[in-house]
């Protein structure tokens, strides 16, 4: 995943809805934010992301969670979509979205899992869910993979536990509902953001 000039913590709105999504990304984006993430078990998800896309596709990277589906990838190529997240390695999505240039970071637990999306083009490993799996499974984890391939902690990671995930070798982290709930106010969303962007620059200067 090209994170070399990027903040390493994608921002996840499930639950969003088109009326409100705008809002709370110009304030992620406010934070440093540049990479967001709209899962498709949120209501009406093709506007939102077609909307996020169309006004912020320039300053971040927009882009789609829990893709189960091929024929979803289309869909949010024909949207503009650019960074493509799922829960677990299904290799057709990952080579469809592969195909289309955007940035796969597919769900993964174990080595098997890991060098299949590997094998199948993912750029990027979202290890899920962090929290049950700990950081040192990750560091362990890590220790068999390519030390290029970018891996992200994603299931209970919050500003406080970040620190523990990047020491542990991962690059970044997915965000979810430590930093967004469904229905809370732009301006929760707006202090959680500063919150982890601080916990990163943090963390990054102890290392």
């Amino acid at each position: 995943m090209s994170w070399t000039n990027r903040l390493p913590l994608i921002a996840i709105l499930r639950g969003i809805t088109p009326e409100e999504v705008l809002e709370h990304v110009e304030v992620l984006l406010d934070a440093g934010f540049e990479a967001v993430e709209i899962p498709l078990n949120s209501p009406d998800w093709q506007e939102s992301i077609g909307k996020t896309v169309k006004a912020y596709g320039q300053r971040a990277l927009i882009g789609a969670g829990t893709v189960l589906k091929p024929g979803q990838v289309d869909i949010l190529a024909a949207l503009g979509c650019k960074l493509l997240v799922t829960p677990n390695i299904n290799a057709e999505i990952i080579h469809r979205a592969v195909g289309y240039g955007m940035e796969v970071c597919p769900g993964c637990a174990t080595a098997t899992e890991a060098f299949t999306a590997l094998d199948a083009g993912a750029q990027a490993l979202k290890i899920f869910p962090s929290v049950a799996f700990g950081p040192d499974y990750i560091k362990a984890l890590k220790a068999v993979l390519p030390p290029d391939v970018p891996v992200f902690a994603v299931g209970g990671v919050s500003p406080e536990n970040l620190h523990l995930y990047l020491k542990a070798g991962c690059i970044g982290a997915g965000l979810g509902s430590d930093l967004y709930r469904a229905g809370q106010p732009v301006s929760r969303t707006a202090q959680q953001a500063k919150a982890f962007v601080r916990a990163y620059k943090e963390a990054l200067a102890q290392h």
